[in-house]
């Protein structure tokens, strides 16, 4: 910031010193004051360039430090039941059956971790460009139908309705199949997660100006205005944050599958309960 300081005070000295120029000059004395107009042009505009990324500095460093923290925390909590689970069984205190269920919720808090682990790479490698998908034609309605039929378990177990609203015909994108059906899990999945019993969730398709539009509606808790666009973050958990119960890392890999995608995910501002749409590129 002090730099960006020194070139303004600079940008405006050069401006008086050009306005300072008299009336009658001559062919060098117009020179002059061209150069030295063009220079307070450019250093202020270096002046508000660097202002800019001195700000953006700043927000990648805060971003960067609370992603580690978030990242901190989700790690510590299973690492700490893991130590403790070990220490039991290393110092002989639990045996039998007991001895059985400790190992078993050692294998639980080992899986948590993997998953996370797996998926800090997975959205590392995404925003970093490191993608090798096989895009194809895909039809969309399957995709949806399969996915669907696939979740009716976890959400008859909540006591949700599950269904899929498609329009006649095909609905096709140019994508890959199994990265978008990542997209729709997790999704489908916060929507089930926050869904009273006795509700519904619905996943409906249509294809708009060449492209498909997806929508993942539920009739819970909804979603406040100011964190509509942060719940994609990474680890973000707002008052009604989708990912309360995991890590918070479902809806940053959908939006970065999405827009890896060339599309876009956002949630639709006023609606009750919650709106979840994406883009893909139609075939």
């Amino acid at each position: 910031m002090k730099r960006a300081v020194v070139i303004a005070v600079a940008a405006f000295l050069a401006g008086a010193a050009a306005v300072a120029v008299p009336n009658r000059m001559g062919a060098t004395q117009i020179l002059l004051a061209v150069l030295a107009a063009a220079g307070a042009a450019l250093a202020t505009a270096l002046a508000v360039r660097l202002a800019m990324e001195e700000r953006s500095r700043r927000q990648i460093e805060e971003a960067r430090r609370q992603l580690v923290a978030a990242a901190s925390h989700d790690l510590r909590t299973p690492l700490a039941s893991l130590r403790l689970l070990v220490e039991s069984i290393d110092d002989g205190v639990v045996t039998g059956e007991t001895r059985d269920r400790y190992l078993g919720e050692i294998r639980t808090h080992v899986a948590v971790l993997s998953d996370l682990v797996d998926d800090l790479f997975e959205l590392s490698r995404i925003e970093a460009g490191d993608i090798s998908w096989a895009m194809r034609q895909v039809e969309l309605g399957d995709l949806i139908g399969d996915t669907v039929a696939a979740m009716r378990a976890p959400a008859a177990e909540r006591g949700v309705k599950i269904a899929a609203e498609l329009p006649p015909g095909h609905v096709v994108a140019q994508a890959n199949a199994e990265k978008v059906q990542r997209v729709l899990f997790n999704l489908i999945q916060n929507a089930i997660r926050h869904t009273p019993a006795d509700g519904s969730v619905t996943v409906r398709a249509r294809s708009e100006g060449g492209d498909v539009e997806v929508e993942v509606s539920d009739e819970g808790e909804g979603i406040p205005a100011a964190d509509g666009e942060r719940v994609f973050e990474a680890f973000y958990r707002g008052d009604a944050a989708r990912g309360s119960e995991g890590a918070g890392l479902g809806l940053a890999i959908s939006r970065a599958i999405v827009e890896a995608h060339g599309g876009k995910i956002w949630l639709e501002p006023g609606s009750p309960g919650t709106k979840v749409h994406f883009t893909l590129r139609g075939a």
